[in-house]
């Protein structure tokens, strides 16, 4: 029976709004991680038949399928195709589903799953140019209420019950997990260098904040609603970066000398209300778990996108899973979430942190435009 393995995780460092990596076309940030996975792995890019590729603002430097340009920036073999996803923040963990099924039912033997997002130089939304992506048929069906993720994450406050004290505790843990965890050079192994044009190479996230107080939160402005919970402080950055896996069949790593991390063991999705938006991660947790045959006590690390702390916070709530093991080494808050990239950065953060915890299973979710979730088991090899 074929599989789909990891054999190789590897991301940019995350870079913060208009910071180190503002300077780089998209493409040739895609390019250096994509020959960075090449490089770990030890394998002929010539032996790579696809680049899937998540990417949400498909305009401007990151639109003509930036999956293909990615690849033959990276100098790889003219007959490495690409192909670019938009699952919104799901783009690059959808790019792992789908390399998985292509790998399982035969049509690839190796594959590569990644994304990117240059939101400094592509700003979030400019894909739409100022027009309304939404149907009057979809404004009519929800009363004429335009999905709005800040709105949403207030909603997820409200439906919950959250504090205000409560949301940027987490926040300001977020930041303490991602310092220890550059501080004790957790993500080395993950993190391809970027070299810029004047030569400079950039080899650490630049989003982590150090020596923040739950005081000093307070006192920021709500950014979306007049006397609302949800602030800069605790909602996920916007940030530039890339991200990528390599992954193959258990026999194609065997004729290839390549050694697998993890295999995806479940993949699967879950829809919710595209008003709230935010809400889609509890019910594909219960789902994967369901089709998994693994109960919440068998996962020994989750992921859970952090696209404001409302969210992993709802999650927490409704799983009952233990806190100490989400987002151990802090999340979008601290680290930043670039849209199209941020799929697959959880996941190679994921696949090194099961690996040096020794971790059999693991799980990431994360929410979506229009009020979806991917769900991903991954059972360590």
């Amino acid at each position: 029976m074929r599989d789909a393995v990891i054999v190789a995780a590897m991301r940019s460092p995350v870079g913060k709004r208009d910071g180190a990596l503002s300077g780089i076309h998209p493409a040739e940030l895609s390019a250096q991680v994509l020959n960075g996975l090449a490089k770990r792995a030890g394998i002929d890019p010539a032996e790579i038949e696809d680049v899937i590729w998540g990417c949400v603002s498909q305009v401007g430097e990151q639109t003509m399928d930036i999956g293909r340009t990615a690849a033959l920036s990276a100098g790889w073999p003219e007959s490495v195709t690409g192909v670019t996803v938009d699952r919104q923040c799901g783009s690059s963990q959808q790019s792992v589903h789908f390399a998985a099924a292509g790998l399982i039912a035969g049509h690839y033997d190796v594959v590569v799953a990644g994304g990117v997002e240059s939101m400094s130089r592509v700003p979030m939304g400019s894909s739409s140019k100022g027009a309304s992506p939404l149907g009057s048929s979809l404004l009519e069906r929800y009363g004429g209420v335009r999905p709005n993720q800040g709105i949403g994450a207030e909603m997820v406050v409200d439906r919950w019950g959250f504090s205000r004290t409560q949301v940027d505790e987490f926040s300001l843990a977020s930041h303490e997990k991602a310092a220890a965890a550059i501080d004790g050079g957790a993500f080395v192994d993950e993190i391809v260098p970027i070299t810029l044009d004047d030569g400079t190479v950039v080899t650490t996230d630049e989003g982590v904040r150090r020596g923040g107080t739950v005081e000093k939160l307070a006192g920021l402005k709500p950014a979306f609603r007049e006397n609302g919970t949800i602030t800069a402080g605790n909602s996920s950055q916007i940030s530039d970066g890339s991200a990528a896996l390599l992954m193959t069949t258990s026999a194609t790593a065997t004729r290839l000398g390549l050694t697998p991390l993890a295999r995806v063991h479940t993949a699967v999705l879950a829809g919710d209300d595209p008003i709230i938006m935010l809400t889609a991660p509890i019910p594909a947790t219960r789902k994967a778990l369901d089709r998994a045959g693994l109960a919440l006590d068998d996962i020994g690390v989750f992921e859970v996108n952090e696209a404001f702390a409302s969210v992993p916070l709802a999650w927490l709530a409704e799983l009952g899973a233990d806190p100490k093991l989400l987002n151990p080494n802090g999340g979008a808050v601290a680290l930043g979430h670039p849209l199209g990239a941020s799929g697959a950065r959880l996941m190679t953060t994921m696949v090194h942190q099961m690996r040096a915890a020794n971790l059999r299973y693991g799980l990431q979710t994360m929410c979506e435009g229009g009020g979806q979730a991917n769900a991903t088991i991954l059972e360590l090899l």
